[in-house]
């Protein structure tokens, strides 16, 4: 159901999946920053999630860990 409504683009699937490379982060994780993008994308307008949302979702999620 996420990947239904939730398409990313190519460039987008690419920097999350350098992310989790990165950051060792878990499949909810993943899951959780796939919502916050689309929310984010949904505020902008946006039919598909890009690499800026994703981006967004990514330094919100940081942010948040160092609080």
């Amino acid at each position: 159901m996420l990947k239904r409504h939730c398409a990313l683009t190519p460039e987008a699937e690419s920097l999350l999946e350098l992310v989790f490379k990165k950051m060792s982060l878990s499949a909810r994780s993943y899951d959780r920053i796939i919502k916050v993008s689309r929310t984010i994308a949904d505020l902008d307008h946006s039919k598909h999630i890009t690499d800026r949302h994703a981006a967004e979702a990514v330094q919100l999620r940081n942010n948040l860990i160092h609080i």
